[in-house]
């Protein structure tokens, strides 16, 4: 592919510091794959690099006449780096151009800043077995990365939020120019003024939603999340699907309302999503108390608790997850179910008191600093905090919060206020006839393959029931939380967090046994 800059200018050393270009003289892929893997790290953020083949270098400037690549070596070359990029880790392909230079060929090989940094690769690309290493560039040199050098680049990963990272795969073309200015004049923001006047590209890069040298801008992930009409395109399965369940899922799980499902960029993602639940869902109830003089108003589900519950969903989503936010709607509660879970700088105990979640990292910094300016969150990591204070307010029993052990999901369940909620009761004093009755009517398909599962294979956990049965993980999620439901009671988790996994109650065993002896 042809490369953004001149070629003179990179002979030339023009335009671009010296540090992002290296001259070799002929093709030895075992040190350029070095280079390769050097470049891709980025360990200084300059924006990758660019090796010439075929060129000697000469006081800090190409020497004239090139040598060149002799053209029946070209696609040879081309071909063994095909296989030489499946020994960088993670993957990585650098691009490839050949131009003509003084009547002789070079080959370029440009290698931009890598995305899924960091890179290691082997020592001998050639040969069958070899260590692997990361190397990274210290001026015009490439050094393999040891010590407290290595131990900052693995934590490369972790400084660069996903959603400020560079994607290859987003053009400003895929960009909404019209949402762009919708949001600058919302935020009030002085750019909406000369919006017609600027080059598109140069009011995104004012914005601060490009990264990457200047030959090779990309589109931060944020802006496909702000401003694609369908950033779905590029990260799949971004919707926030709300599923109805009259009767409750435990009580009755096949009567079951599926709304549309919900798309756009996330604002408009949210303001859709609180518009059908403030629309659908919330009541109201004004009491008139006999010894006071003003009535007292109060809700099913105090609007801003919503509001700050399904904003923390999609703001702290892990976009590369290919599962929606899933809002699950009972006669007793509204549950909230997002991917992945909550980051390991937050406790187990936080959690469990379902407080105040302070994280030390976060996925989409930027992505909340936009719903901030749009009102729509504080940060600050005050969404918790103010969900429990607008539910104490209206006089109603405080959220829950839970995950896994290997914090792949977070749930949030808001329950209704008291007065609101009707709920079907199986006492202790229910015949075992009448109660697997209703289990039976209770229990959807999905349900009944986890928990047959289960009964198989005692204390499995969550990745090998996915892996048995195929179901998605919000539906495995909701037979758990069924099954496990108070109401139920089929099975419990035992053991630790890192050896334990689900088995049947006793009730659970007492209703399969019957079930067998049914067929």
């Amino acid at each position: 592919m042809p490369i953004p800059v001149n070629i003179e200018d990179l002979l030339n050393k023009r335009k671009l510091e010296s540090n992002r270009i290296e001259f070799k003289r002929g093709w030895n892929p075992d040190k350029i794959y070095r280079t390769i893997c050097a470049f891709a790290n980025d360990f200084d953020n300059i924006g990758g690099g660019y090796v010439l083949v075929g060129v000697e270098e000469e006081n800090g400037v190409a020497k004239r006449p090139v040598v060149g690549v002799p053209m029946e070596d070209l696609d040879s070359i081309q071909r063994d780096m095909i296989g030489y990029n499946n020994k960088i880790e993670p993957y990585y392909m650098p691009r490839v151009d050949v131009q003509e230079v003084d009547g002789r060929y070079v080959l370029i090989i440009w290698i931009p800043a890598g995305v899924n940094r960091p890179y290691n690769v082997r020592v001998r690309v050639t040969a069958n077995q070899s260590p692997c290493k990361w190397y990274v560039r210290s001026g015009t040199n490439t050094i393999e990365a040891k010590g407290e050098v290595l131990d900052e680049l693995r934590e490369m990963a972790n400084r660069i939020p996903f959603d400020e990272r560079g994607n290859e795969q987003i053009d400003t073309t895929d960009l909404s120019p019209a949402l762009v200015l919708d949001y600058l004049q919302t935020v009030g923001s002085r750019l909406a003024q000369n919006f017609d006047t600027k080059p598109f590209t140069e009011i995104l890069n004012q914005m601060d939603l490009l990264i990457g040298p200047t030959e090779r801008r990309l589109v931060k992930n944020v802006a496909a999340m702000m401003f694609s009409k369908n950033p779905a395109k590029f990260f799949p399965v971004t919707q926030i699907d709300i599923v109805v369940f009259p009767e409750g899922c435990v009580e009755n799980p096949n009567n079951m309302i599926e709304i549309p499902k919900i798309v756009g960029p996330v604002p408009e993602m949210i303001k859709q999503t609180l518009d059908y639940i403030r629309t659908n869902v919330i009541k109201k109830r004004i009491v008139k108390p006999r010894d006071k003089a003003e009535s007292t108003t109060y809700f099913n589900y105090p609007y801003q608790a919503i509001e700050e519950a399904v904003v923390n969903a999609l703001y702290h989503r892990d976009y590369q997850e290919r599962e929606p936010v899933e809002i699950t709607i009972e006669p007793n509660k509204i549950s909230i179910l997002s991917y992945a879970g909550p980051d390991r700088s937050i406790s187990s105990e936080a959690i469990r008191k379902a407080e105040r979640l302070k994280s030390r990292r976060y996925r989409n910094r930027r992505l909340g600093d936009f719903l901030k300016e749009l009102r729509l969150s504080e940060g600050r990591a005050t969404g918790i905090p103010t969900i429990q204070d607008e539910l104490r307010r209206n006089g109603s029993a405080p959220a829950s919060i839970e995950t896994d052990d290997d914090r792949t999901y977070f749930l949030i369940e808001i329950p209704c206020r008291d007065g609101f909620v009707e709920r079907m009761d199986l006492s202790a004093g229910t015949s075992i006839e009448a109660i697997n009755e209703a289990i039976n009517e209770a229990i959807n398909k999905n349900a009944l393959a986890v928990l047959l599962e289960i009964a198989k294979s005692p204390r499995i956990k969550r990745k090998a029931l996915l892996s048995q049965i195929n179901i998605s993980k919000a539906t495995l999620e909701r037979a758990i939380k069924l099954l496990s439901s108070e109401l139920l009671n089929l099975i419990e988790y035992q053991g630790s967090l890192k050896t334990g996994g689900y088995v049947l109650t006793e009730k659970g065993e007492t209703f399969v046994k019957s079930q067998q002896n049914k067929s």
